[in-house]
């Protein structure tokens, strides 16, 4: 055929465009789409402050879950490309691994229900498994069954719209579910608990059953094709020829990928060999995901430590994360109309490769701000228990003065006023294992304080929060907890009353009570932020009383012998001052650097890439991600630094170092030229339409 008739019959093909009808099926799979991404952004939203508050992992161990939980979700699309193009076909690979999603779906939210009494961290991480299996083999397969619902060419314009729907069916879902699952988690109780988890994971579940009937529902109108064969196992078998036998081999050939030219057909080396030019530019590229990623691990629990309400409305720690999705529907088009242009006006960008160094710098910068924010909140954290080190509080049942002696304290003797309903802290006591100190208590008062003397020995324990309580019956112990209260107050009261009094605190603007306990009862309790009158024996003995997110609160509550009750919160640990609000430049720069380097980095990969080869690329693209959130694991199992701001600043300069590897490699790139469909013959044989003869559905 030549030159005249392939460009006659390509015009003809596109007098048809618009005789064809755009695909029904495509709804299906859009909405399919949107339903899984739901499910996928608004459970992971929520993850890893389940781990921390509800399965008892500490902050670094919720991390390193949440990290190698979408490690093991970017990982699998590899497996599932592979079991798509080279046994199951796409519709049957994305039909059962969505199965398998739906399954882990319904486990983790099973397991977060008390009533059920699974063990909730062996079904909690089997869940996640099934999860990352499924959502990661069904990542590289679902866009391009959409794509095999359109005829080329004559559809080309449709499938244009196709990607721009599913594009954004992906950001609507991440939105929503993101914006959602946070109300879900922390604004309905249920089971007893001030929280609802098994709710929060449950709707993305029920979203996640939802998307398969959808799929389902559209067989009858989808073009099911054959598998097409396994080319990623081709490809590596490929390269796993070339080097074994560049080595042996003593005969010099052009390129070392040359020698395995005796098994696979030249077309097939060439392709790979361009495909490798990309691949090496891959390399530095997983250390932008490490920090990315952060997002819904370090930042959210940065956030968590945060003041939260705005107004009358209270903007959760795991929602901030709605502002990426967000962002990135309002930055995408203002990059492409305004900033874009600009850069190539201030000749700051020239290649592609150039605003992938940007973004990558954009990318530091955000972690260098939120060190910036962590250093400020570093004195409303309170006082943690350092290890090699014990803490001793001493709090003072009594409307008295009382003095404390201590002679041993590193190695010098202590002599300290304790004055009424407070407390004496001595927060850095060198301890190996169990130290006992000896003390000597005396009171400074008449009448109910008079001739009061206590003798002793302090018995602390290594990194703990060894509490003791002045009161008629002695010096009594317990072990404090003065960790940071989440989403709450945390509080507990020491009482030195006649007998046993009823404790009440009641919420003023609710007129409601939220807390009632018997005044023997020492344990800490967790209760909503607000402003409270403490209630005694039905007497009000401190009246607008606010307790504030994030603090920890011990109450002295003393009864003279006149009946008389008088009551000091002591706080331990302070609230949450700093607002949430100045967590939005980092996520501001952080998204613009994501718009200026996954987004360019994915054009780039795909007009680089050999045509064969774009399926490769894809799964190599998503295995950057999975590397990233390894690099995230190793370092904070590493434990190379004590503390999160110092964390925030390695990661930045990491990044930074790895801009300018890659801004190396980006120099020393040479770009393929793009070429039109005149100049390349063959391009319009490719996209012509098979013979009705070989479109056999699976």
């Amino acid at each position: 055929m030549n030159l005249v008739q392939d460009l006659e019959e390509s015009d003809l093909l596109k007098g048809k465009e618009k005789k064809l009808p755009y695909p029904k099926a495509v709804g299906f799979i859009v909405t399919n789409e949107f339903c899984e991404r739901f499910s996928y952004y608004g459970m992971r939203t929520i993850l890893s402050l389940y781990l921390r508050d509800k399965l008892g992992y500490s902050t670094d161990g919720a991390t390193v879950v949440y990290h190698s939980f979408t490690m093991f979700a970017y990982f699998f699309p590899l497996i599932g490309a592979m079991i798509a193009d080279g046994w199951l076909g796409r519709f049957r690979t994305i039909l059962y691994l969505s199965l398998v999603y739906a399954t882990g779906s319904v486990f983790i939210s099973l397991a977060a229900m008390p009533p059920v009494n699974l063990p909730p961290l062996t079904f909690t991480i089997l869940a996640l498994l099934l999860i990352a299996f499924g959502t990661g083999g069904i990542k590289p397969c679902v866009s391009a069954f959409g794509g095999d619902q359109f005829k080329l060419p004559e559809q080309a314009k449709y499938l244009g719209y196709f990607f721009s729907l599913f594009y954004f069916s992906i950001n609507a879902g991440s939105l929503l579910s993101t914006f959602l699952t946070p109300i879900l988690r922390a604004d309905v109780h249920c089971f007893g608990e001030n929280d609802c988890y098994s709710l929060a994971f449950g709707v993305p579940g029920i979203l996640m059953i939802v998307s398969i009937l959808f799929f389902v529902a559209g067989k009858r109108l989808y073009i099911i094709r054959n598998p097409s064969g396994n080319i990623f196992g081709r490809v590596s078998a490929c390269i796993g020829r070339g080097v074994v036998k560049s080595f042996k081999s003593k005969e010099k050939r052009e390129h070392w990928l040359d020698h395995a030219d005796d098994k696979y057909e030249k077309s097939l080396i060439d392709d790979i060999k361009g495909l490798l030019r990309v691949l090496v530019l891959y390399i530095p590229l997983p250390v932008f995901w490490a920090l990315f990623d952060q997002q819904g691990s370090r930042w959210t629990f940065q956030a968590d430590r945060m003041r939260q309400d705005i107004g009358g409305w209270t903007l959760k720690a795991d929602q901030m994360q709605v502002l990426n999705p967000l962002l990135i529907l309002i930055f995408i088009p203002i990059f492409e109309v305004a900033v874009y242009p600009f850069l190539y006006w201030c000749k700051l960008v020239k290649k592609p490769l150039h605003k992938m160094i940007w973004g990558g710098i954009l990318a530091a910068c955000a972690f260098v701000i939120s060190g910036i924010v962590e250093i400020n909140l570093l004195p409303t954290y309170g006082t943690p228990v350092a290890p090699g080190l014990a803490q001793l509080r001493m709090y003072n049942g009594y409307n008295c003065n009382f003095t404390l002696n201590v002679p041993h304290i590193h190695g010098n003797e202590t002599q300290a006023t304790i004055t009424p309903l407070s407390v004496y802290e001595h927060l850095d006591i060198e301890t190996e294992n169990v130290l006992d100190l000896p003390y000597n208590i005396h009171s400074q008062g008449a009448g109910d304080c008079a001739d009061i003397v206590y003798n002793g020995y302090l018995h602390l324990k290594q990194e703990k929060a060894n509490s003791f309580f002045i009161s008629r019956n002695g010096v009594s112990n317990f072990t404090d907890n003065n960790d940071k209260a989440i989403d709450s107050v945390n509080v507990r009261f020491l009482s030195n009353v006649n007998g046993v009094a009823q404790i009440k605190l009641v919420e003023i603007q609710k007129n409601r009570t939220k807390l009632t306990l018997a005044s023997n009862d020492i344990n800490q309790k967790s209760i909503e932020a607000g402003t409270y009158d403490i209630v005694v024996d039905g007497q009000t003995i401190l009246a607008s009383t606010p307790l504030r997110v994030g603090a920890v609160y011990t109450f002295n509550l003393y009864q003279d012998n006149n009946g008389v009750y008088m009551v000091n919160p002591v706080m331990i640990t302070p609230w949450n001052s700093v607002h949430i609000l100045w967590l939005v430049p980092q996520y501001i720069v952080m998204t613009m650097g994501e718009v200026m380097f996954s987004v360019t980095g994915l054009e780039f990969s795909f007009t680089q890439a050999p045509a064969s080869m774009k399926s490769v690329l894809q799964s190599v693209w998503l295995l950057t991600v999975a590397f990233g959130n390894l690099i995230v694991v190793l370092i904070v199992e590493g434990k190379f630094l004590d503390a999160q701001w110092k964390e925030f600043f390695l990661f930045a300069g990491l990044m930074l170092a790895d801009m300018m590897v890659f801004t190396g490699m980006a120099c020393r790139y040479k770009y393929v030229e793009l070429k039109s469909s005149t100049e390349d013959l063959p391009q319009v044989e490719e996209i012509r339409l098979p013979e009705k003869t070989s479109q056999k559905p699976e």
